[in-house]
């Protein structure tokens, strides 16, 4: 059993994440790195807004979801919104999470806004009901928080990994 530095939530033995609050428990002393398999573009044009491409260059930001293993990329915009789509709402977010359970992790309609500016980029909290958390921090609504290279987000509690190419 191992018990959340952040929440003192409990968690089984060889939980890498706090299922609560989405803090990293175990830290390793040197970082191993697996290989993460992209859906390939076949049409040879740019990516769609969140859609996997074989070509991580093209891509300011990745977004690693870290249960089920998808990566959403996003190239043609320097902000979008994340959120899930709800039957009968007028309100849409830019990447749409629903198909990744997003109601079942408490993620509201419109949640976080990440920016890009300049050679960084920020996250937001949008008044979401469960809130977000930056590494196990909560975000404090309506307040910009840097990102940076594999930090861990959590939109409720669906959680998220950061990989920035700011290049």
């Amino acid at each position: 059993m191992i018990v959340c530095s952040n929440c003192k939530n409990h968690e089984p033995t060889g939980a890498l994440f706090c299922s609560e609050c989405g803090i990293q428990l175990v830290k390793t002393q040197v970082p191993t790195t697996q290989k993460i398999e992209l859906e390939s573009d076949d049409m040879g044009a740019g990516p769609v807004s969140g859609q996997s491409s074989s070509r991580p260059s093209d891509h300011w930001i990745s977004l690693h979801l870290v249960d089920s293993g998808q990566i959403i990329q996003i190239s043609d915009r320097a902000d979008f919104s994340l959120g899930r789509i709800s039957d009968k709402q007028p309100i849409m977010p830019d990447i749409d999470l629903t198909p990744y359970q997003a109601f079942d992790h408490g993620v509201s309609r419109l949640h976080a806004v990440i920016r890009r500016a300049d050679n960084q980029a920020v996250v937001m909290d949008l008044g979401s009901s469960n809130g977000s958390y930056l590494n196990g921090a909560r975000l404090i609504a309506n307040v910009e928080s840097p990102l940076a290279q594999g930090d861990l987000l959590a939109l409720g509690k669906l959680k998220i990994q950061i990989f920035l190419n700011l290049v």
